[in-house]
């Protein structure tokens, strides 16, 4: 069967078999390995990635499903000047240790700053439930996330929230 997406922003169009899933398309097929393997059963959240900006995981989604749908992987988050100030704040925290489930951490904290640019400690751990860290005890991840979401918000000019 054809499928026909949109991937960071490009349009892609190959001949899959009817149970590929997004994740080996990504991987396999496309060639973006940023996206990981981890427990092929939607438990661990590594290969998180968002279609019409909503975090799903890759590993349980066929390639069929996003017919005619947006994709975004950790690879089309990078801006022309490197990395995206999730991905900046993730470096500067400590936030990344092995850096396994980083890209799916960090496609999770992506698609909560773009509904929620003030999130609190209580949110950002919701918004994360779906993704396992065995190194980082989420804590830097944390605080990886307020700092992005803080310069976010001062990059577009909105007033900082208080996100104690």
């Amino acid at each position: 069967m054809r499928v026909a997406l949109e991937i960071n922003g490009d349009d892609y169009a190959r001949d899959v078999e009817p149970d590929l899933t997004l994740l080996s398309f990504l991987r396999d097929v496309l060639g973006l390995t940023g996206t990981k393997w981890g427990c092929l059963t939607g438990d661990c959240g590594a290969c998180t990635v968002l279609v019409d900006g909503k975090p799903v995981v890759s590993c349980l989604q066929l390639a069929c499903q996003a017919q005619g749908r947006e994709v975004t992987t950790v690879e089309g988050l990078e801006t022309p000047g490197g990395l995206d100030e999730v991905q900046a704040a993730f470096v500067s925290n400590g936030a990344t240790q092995c850096g396994f489930c980083t890209p799916g951490m960090v496609m999770s904290v992506e698609a909560l700053l773009r509904t929620n640019p003030s999130p609190n400690e209580a949110e950002i751990r919701e918004a994360l439930a779906g993704n396992l860290c065995r190194c980082t005890g989420y804590s830097k991840i944390v605080d990886a996330v307020l700092q992005a979401a803080a310069e976010r918000r001062s990059a577009v000019g909105s007033p900082a929230a208080d996100v104690s």
